[in-house]
């Protein structure tokens, strides 16, 4: 993981999430704003992957339970694909809401990843 990469992940995901959120509570229906933040979020996490697997190859080892670690990346970028796929099929506004809830999910899931890969077994 490069921890940069990391942040920048957590801070498009928080935001994200909160437009989302905001514009669902108001009543509004998904929109290319929300699913363009879900879509971005969504590409991070296959970056996020990306480097995952190269890291251990440059040197760049976690502290924490390598499976954990992709056990938590998987699951995350499920998240964005289903939540993203429920909008499409739901054009509600609650499909607004399910785009931010699951962009804070996968901002917290990030954080939790950090902590395995940097923190964990210091």
């Amino acid at each position: 993981m490069i921890e940069w990469l990391t942040l920048l992940q957590i801070l498009v995901a928080v935001v994200g999430g909160a437009i989302a959120v905001m514009l669902g509570l108001i009543g509004r229906r998904p929109s290319d704003l929300t699913m363009a933040f879900t879509g971005v979020v969504a590409l991070l996490l296959i970056v996020q992957l990306g480097v995952a697997i190269a890291s251990p190859i440059m040197g760049n080892e976690p502290s924490g339970s390598l499976l954990e670690f992709y056990i938590y990346l998987i699951s995350a970028i499920l998240i964005p694909f289903g939540a993203g796929f429920w909008a499409l099929l739901d054009r509600s506004r609650w499909s607004t809401i399910i785009l931010g809830v699951a962009c804070l999910a996968v901002a917290v899931m990030l954080f939790r990843m950090s902590q395995i890969w940097f923190i964990q077994g210091a």
